[in-house]
């Protein structure tokens, strides 16, 4: 007698086209969703609306420092405030422009001007008027900024310019030397007609100590900061997004309490939040289950957290593993500490080490994925220097290294 089995495949692609699945609307649990309504927010929309209001009255905004915890609704609270004036503008005469960037997914200065030059229409083809297209490549910064300049002025443009994860921009100006925020912020003194505002939105309270004093007072003429959401407000959040994804009865009371309960415990962070119940609800989506439980939770918080660190760790080259070796054997190294351990990993491993100049570089690299974090101390009369901690657990280390044959014995 034989029996038939499904192809894994097809069993999969039946339930999806039969409408087998436990979420009807996943758009909703994506974090950069615009809801009607952002919940708990209604001070800070009303702040961002009051200091942009000034453009609708022809005359140009304060600049503004948006400050909080990453999950705190900050770019969707922008968003909506810059959607709502763009509405209003297309009703009226006035010639408003709003460009958003995300310094964090531009990665070079070059390429966050372009960005902005993009949005005021400048194009990336020659013209007639030299100063009315941008190349993506090849010019100077203060040429690119000269062309964003000579359009806003040429239009008679007022601008708002969002940077979204400015504390990348800071990371970048102190690599490069190119201080694109002192060009922004002094834009006004050089236009004859049009304006230039600027919104910074930042994950790290702390990132202004690494500006220019000048800068800083002309950036936050105005700052609003937003607290982290508190656990019954979370909750609420993720209420209303369950209402609008799933059927009703589909996620448990207890896997929406569980799911707020770590969230709101761990960070008061909303996209965690959400993170966890879309990786929840594709885990029992996955094994054909009808509802969302708390263990379906559980076996989202562990791949998220896993994913994400072990992802990173195991996709280094065997020289970046050695930094990171060298940085987890203590508890806080400076870069000649770390490039002197680096050389005897080397040593025992029979490996030529690489020159302290690369070892810098790497450095920089690995810090940007997270993996790492560097402060810089300051010495008196003997200078700065750079101190770097690991902040990933030594065990996680330890586990997704310890297949690797060449560390197994300086593990």
């Amino acid at each position: 007698m034989s029996t038939t089995t499904i192809d894994p495949i097809d069993r999969l692609l039946d339930a999806a086209q039969n409408g087998k699945t436990l979420i009807k609307n996943r758009d909703v649990l994506h974090f950069t969703f615009m809801p009607n309504d952002i919940l708990h927010r209604d001070p800070e929309q009303e702040k961002i609306t009051q200091s942009l209001l000034p453009i609708l009255m022809e005359s140009r905004p304060s600049n503004l420092l948006v400050y909080g915890k990453p999950g705190t609704g900050k770019t969707l609270v922008i968003k909506k405030v810059l959607s709502k004036i763009q509405k209003r503008v297309e009703e009226g005469s006035f010639p408003i422009k709003l460009a958003y960037t995300n310094a964090k997914q531009e990665t070079t200065l070059y390429g966050l001007l372009v960005s902005f030059g993009r949005q005021l229409g400048l194009g990336s083809q020659k013209t007639n008027d030299e100063k009315m297209w941008l190349p993506s490549t090849g010019l100077s910064i203060s040429e690119v900024f000269n062309r964003i300049i000579h359009v806003l002025d040429k239009n008679e443009v007022n601008a708002v310019f969002v940077i979204d994860e400015i504390d990348y921009l800071a990371e970048l100006i102190q690599k490069t030397g190119k201080d694109v925020l002192y060009q922004i912020t002094r834009a006004n003194e050089r236009l004859t007609t049009g304006s230039l505002t600027l919104i910074g939105v930042s994950n790290d309270l702390t990132f202004k100590e690494r500006l220019d004093p000048r800068v800083i007072s002309t950036l936050s003429e105005e700052e609003v900061i937003f607290t982290n959401y508190n656990l019954p407000q979370i909750k609420e959040i993720l209420d209303a997004r369950i209402e609008v994804a799933f059927e009703e009865g589909i996620v448990s009371d207890a896997a929406l309490n569980l799911c707020s309960a770590m969230a709101g415990r761990e960070s008061g962070d909303a996209r965690r939040a959400l993170d966890l119940l879309r990786v929840a609800a594709e885990i029992a989506e996955r094994n054909q289950e009808s509802t969302v439980t708390e263990e379906h939770i559980r076996m989202a918080a562990e791949k998220i957290e896993e994913n994400k660190e072990v992802v990173a760790l195991r996709s280094y080259p065997l020289h970046e593993k050695l930094l990171i070796l060298a940085i987890m054997k203590s508890s806080e190294i400076s870069t000649g500490e770390v490039y002197s351990t680096y050389k005897n990993l080397c040593k025992d491993i029979r490996q030529k080490e690489l020159t302290q100049r690369r070892v810098t570089q790497m450095l920089s690299e690995i810090e940007m994925s997270g993996i790492i974090a560097g402060r810089i101390v300051h010495q008196g009369t003997h200078g700065n220097t750079k101190k770097f901690r690991i902040t990933v657990s030594p065990d996680m280390v330890k586990t997704t290294f310890k297949d690797e044959m060449l560390l197994q014995d300086i593990l």
